[in-house]
């Protein structure tokens, strides 16, 4: 599954890989780690207009678990066969910042030494875009056990999101593109 949005997007945030829904739906970020996504999106000041959504594995990782599937992390070999269609991607929509969500995502493009929990919300040089930013993976925040982690989680999100925006000059009403998706 290759990505949606505009192609000339300001910011291309890449997850790790499709989940269930978006794997039976044919469209990244539409279940509920999608709906948090552009709610923060939002709170974050970064128009629809501006954003383009993929992701580094472009099939689901799963394993049977009765009549469910579940999601299973990707290996580093489906994170690489994956590498040139994102790199089409992004060369494509020739993005001002990339917004990584979570760690597969980050080490995809940064490398398998990059650690989220040390460079988190921080620009880092790329040769795709003026700059990457990597964060959690929005599923992360839905999974905080309880109310006041998750407001926590979600209030840290959006700042590393707001960088990535600041970064890219974008806002609300900016940007109009293309459809790619």
């Amino acid at each position: 599954m290759f990505g949606a949005g505009t192609r000339r997007s300001r910011i291309v945030l890449v997850g790790e890989q499709p989940g269930d829904r978006e794997d039976l739906e044919g469209q990244p970020f539409v279940g509920p780690a999608g709906h948090l996504l552009s709610r923060a999106l939002e709170d974050a000041g970064i128009a629809a207009a501006d954003s383009y959504v993929t992701n580094a594995v472009k099939h689901f990782s799963w394993e049977p678990r009765g009549k469910r599937r579940i999601h299973r992390k990707p290996r580093l070999s489906e994170v690489r066969a994956c590498r040139p269609w994102l790199e089409a991607e992004l060369d494509a929509v020739r993005p001002a910042v990339i917004v990584c969500l979570g760690a597969t995502a980050a080490q995809s493009l940064l490398g398998t030494a990059f650690r989220l929990t040390a460079h988190r919300g921080q620009l880092i040089d790329s040769p795709w875009a003026s700059a990457v930013v990597a964060t959690v993976h929005p599923s992360s925040v839905l999974r905080t056990p309880d109310s006041e982690s998750r407001r926590i989680a979600y209030e840290g999100f959006v700042a590393d999101l707001r960088v990535a925006a600041k970064a890219a000059g974008t806002g609300r009403g900016s940007g109009k593109g293309e459809d790619l998706g």
